[in-house]
């Protein structure tokens, strides 16, 4: 499980642990903590979690670990995922997400490790309209991330057809929130997101949540977005790792719905009791108004759907947040 101790990897971590599944994270700790770790064994203290702290670019040491394991399957989540960072620095973003995946899979096929998931996204798309379906073809993804992700899918489907032995499912995930219910782990504040925003104004951390742009084609005039729990989305990884396709395929992850930005704000306010005030910033480079999912097809091929709302994604987030303001004035 490579990016093991990031916001979506420990919480497929916990999905995984969950249902018994033995479980080695990898993580260079760029964009993480360590102390995700302590988190993950606090919530599972009956089984034992292996980790390994290393650069999924690196070769060698990935060869190495792979050499002591025993090697069931590979969820490769290990990627900078910030649109705007990559506009920014996309030679980082080039570097690290296309050579990791490549790394991981010279790996599958030199140990013959049968299946491999990836962790891809909606931005793939570019601007298709949605709601976006898995036929379509790949668009300009519009940002250095995007493209990193769809030239990643590329690599993945022609390393499949050379290697049949080899299933690979590429999970296109559209926009994750939310927290384990039992509030142990969450999203970092690092992330350029816009809950973990939320949560910092809930936090009077900050004044207000920016939300970019306020004449968009939609019915309050903010983009339109698939929020998926991430638990719902972890538990998308497990479907897709007992699924017994074969071959190349791609799934969309997300829960078939669109909600605004300013829905999602109002949301947190009304469950939590919090006020959270806003103001409208400029539009950003590569912002879609409208991006959500036809979801048919992970029902129909791994049985699975989201199934938690978005009061449940405001819900866990703040309990989360409540959780690790206790543990700073625990300490």
């Amino acid at each position: 499980m490579t990016g093991g101790l990031g916001f979506i990897g420990s919480h497929v971590a916990a999905a995984l642990l969950e249902k018994g599944y033995t479980v080695h994270l990898v993580d260079n700790l760029a964009k993480s903590s360590l102390s995700r770790l302590s988190d993950l064994q606090n919530l599972y203290p009956d089984q034992p979690i292996s980790f390994t702290e290393l650069d999924c670019t690196n070769s060698l040491e990935i060869d190495a670990l792979f050499s002591t394991l025993d090697v069931e399957g590979v969820i490769h989540c290990a990627g900078y995922k910030s649109v705007q960072e990559s506009i920014a620095n996309p030679l980082n973003y080039y570097r690290n997400n296309l050579l990791s995946t490549i790394t991981l899979l010279e790996a599958c096929l030199k140990f013959e490790v049968p299946k491999f998931i990836f962790s891809s996204s909606a931005t793939v798309y570019g601007k298709a309209d949605s709601p976006m379906v898995e036929q379509s073809p790949i668009g300009s993804a519009e940002t250095p991330y995007g493209e990193t992700k769809a030239m990643s899918e590329r690599i993945l489907s022609d390393t499949q057809k050379a290697n049949p032995s080899l299933s690979i499912t590429a999970l296109r995930y559209f926009n994750p929130v939310g927290a384990h219910p039992s509030g142990l782990i969450g999203e970092g504040e690092g992330s350029g997101n816009l809950m973990p925003a939320i949560l910092r104004t809930a936090n009077k951390l900050q004044s207000s949540v920016t939300i970019h742009g306020f004449n968009y084609p939609t019915k309050d005039g903010t983009c339109v977005r698939d929020f998926i729990h991430v638990m719902d989305l972890a538990e998308g990884h497990v479907a897709a790792f007992e699924s017994e396709h074969l071959g190349y395929t791609v799934v969309n992850l997300g829960t078939g719905n669109g909600t605004t930005v300013k829905e999602l704000t109002t949301t947190f306010e009304r469950v939590n009791r919090i006020t959270i005030p806003v103001n409208f910033g400029e539009e950003r480079e590569g912002d879609l108004p409208s991006c959500y999912a036809d979801v048919q097809k992970a029902y129909e091929i791994f049985g699975w759907r989201a199934s938690r709302s978005l009061e449940d994604m405001c819900v866990d987030a703040w309990r989360y947040e409540c959780f690790k303001l206790r543990m700073q004035l625990k300490n």
